[in-house]
């Protein structure tokens, strides 16, 4: 496995289907080592969710979307919130990715939980944002708020076949 420097996440980028498409600012947003997923919507856990032994058992909280202001900005109080990206990936089945929050977020007092970016998925992927700060965290809509590494697998998988493939598309 290696880690796919810029030229790499570009070319794939102009690849059909693009390794990231519906992105705000290619020149922002494409890094040394990585590639910036930008906020699009936020929303508060509304219910208890449930982990079982198989997925027909599992719960997925559910959630309500909050509302930015007019002037594009939302006010969290510490707590956990779900997330989803503007950006929708598609990893061939060689690629897989990791999300790392970006440094401006951990220095603000928050951070982004997230899960593997299996080879194969694709989607509009959402995460676990976590305001650990108690006077709360102010949020711009759009804000570059993860960097998503790509990793080039020694062979090519199956490719991701579960239940959040094409996750937030359409």
């Amino acid at each position: 496995m290696s880690i796919l420097p810029r030229d790499d996440i570009l070319a794939l980028i102009r690849g059909n289907p693009p390794l990231i498409e519906c992105y705000l600012d290619m020149e922002a947003q494409l890094q040394t080592n990585g590639f910036d997923l930008s906020l699009r919507s936020v929303s508060v856990l509304t219910s208890c969710g449930r982990l079982a032994l198989d997925n027909k058992n599992r719960v997925i909280s559910t959630q309500e979307k909050l509302e930015f202001s007019l002037n594009g900005v939302m006010h969290l109080a510490p707590g956990s919130y779900s997330i989803t990206y503007n950006e929708i990936v598609h990893l061939p089945n060689d690629v897989m990715a990791l999300g790392l929050s970006r440094s401006s977020l951990l220095r603000c007092g928050a951070s982004l939980h997230t899960a593997v970016w299996d080879a194969g998925y694709s989607g509009r992927s959402e995460s676990l944002l976590v305001v650990h700060n108690p006077l709360g965290l102010d949020l711009e809509k759009d804000a570059r708020i993860l960097q998503l590494v790509f990793a080039k697998l020694t062979g090519k998988s199956r490719g991701y076949d579960g239940q959040y493939q094409g996750e937030n598309i359409g």
